[in-house]
């Protein structure tokens, strides 16, 4: 299934379809649950929160990259925004494996070996956790102490995930996941995984970055449905930290369904009623899956030139 898959085009397009599909049937399950709230608001709040999460995916789209470029394999922004975001329509299926399978079957038609596309998002989703924990780790006991009661044994982690980052560990913990696949032949051709410790450092500060406008979209929601527009920054740059993160890490509910919800309802309790919160977990929902499906669509046609380009290359090394 997978070589169809990669071969016939025909597959590949009723695949992404089908994940587009997903994607749709989950923005009209929201929007079917927020249409009166989001109806309420100022015409101007939904656009300007979609395009603060889609900034912030962009920035994560980075720090893949950033590491995927550490070991060996670089990519052109637009080919690896449509890697990773066609790829990342996979999480709306049970299962946040199909995500991860997906990216490395699209990055691999960009020549990235199996290896490298594996160790990357793997790297990716650990850089995720770790920036993602700590950053809950600043702002929810400032502001949040009911969230911060409740999910201590995560916000402990965050010091120890982070320190794991360091490129001598994630290095020796590559070699070692990598050593019993030696023997396949695409392994020995990707060579030795190593990642240099600039690339680690990249990935980190983009990730970083990136909560900055996805922190901004749930305290523009927040603020639009009655919370004190300064009060409202902690706890929601930290509430979504921590929801995505506890979403991203039980792989069985799609795109983390029914964890972020419960983790903002908490999390936000200092600033708006759990009614509004409740609305504000919605709304955040539909706004991310928005998000999600507008980088995939846009991706496609972005990277159209650098496949031609890709093509040309491949036909010259050919003669």
């Amino acid at each position: 299934m997978v070589s169809r898959l990669r071969d016939n085009p025909w597959v590949r397009l009723a695949v992404l379809l089908a994940l587009l599909a997903c994607a749709g049937l989950a923005v009209r399950a929201h929007w079917d649950q927020a249409r009166d709230a989001a109806l309420a608001l100022p015409l101007w709040v939904l656009p300007t929160a979609v395009l603060s999460g889609m900034a912030g995916l962009t920035a994560q789209m980075m720090a893949w990259r950033a590491l995927l470029t550490g070991l060996g394999s670089p990519l052109p922004r637009v080919v690896a925004a449509r890697v990773m975001f066609v790829g990342q329509l996979g999480k709306y299926l049970p299962g946040s494996v199909w995500a991860f399978v997906a990216q490395v079957e699209l990055a691999r038609d960009w020549r990235v070996p199996r290896v490298r596309g594996a160790a990357a998002t793997l790297l990716a989703v650990g850089v995720t956790v770790a920036v993602s924990l700590c950053v809950a780790a600043v702002a929810l006991p400032l502001s949040s102490a009911e969230a911060a009661r409740r999910w201590w044994w995560a916000l402990a982690l965050a010091p120890l995930l982070l320190a794991v980052l360091h490129p001598r560990v994630v290095g020796l913990g590559v070699r070692i996941a990598a050593r019993p696949f030696a023997r396949f032949r695409e392994v020995a051709e990707a060579g030795p995984l190593r990642l240099p410790g600039r690339a680690m450092a990249v990935s980190v500060a983009w990730t970083l970055l990136a909560w900055a406008p996805l922190g901004a979209h749930v305290w523009l929601l927040t603020w639009a449905v009655g919370g004190d527009p300064v009060r409202s920054i902690g706890p929601a740059v930290g509430a979504y930290a921590l929801a995505w993160t506890l979403g991203l890490l039980v792989v069985f509910a799609p795109a983390g369904l029914g964890v972020r919800e419960a983790v903002l309802v908490v999390a936000l309790a200092p600033v708006v009623d759990a009614g509004a919160a409740l609305v504000v977990a919605v709304l955040s929902r539909l706004v991310m899956t928005v998000a999600d499906a507008a980088w995939a669509g846009l991706s496609v046609p972005l990277s159209r030139s650098a496949r031609r380009e890709v093509r040309t290359v491949t036909r010259q090394e050919a003669r």
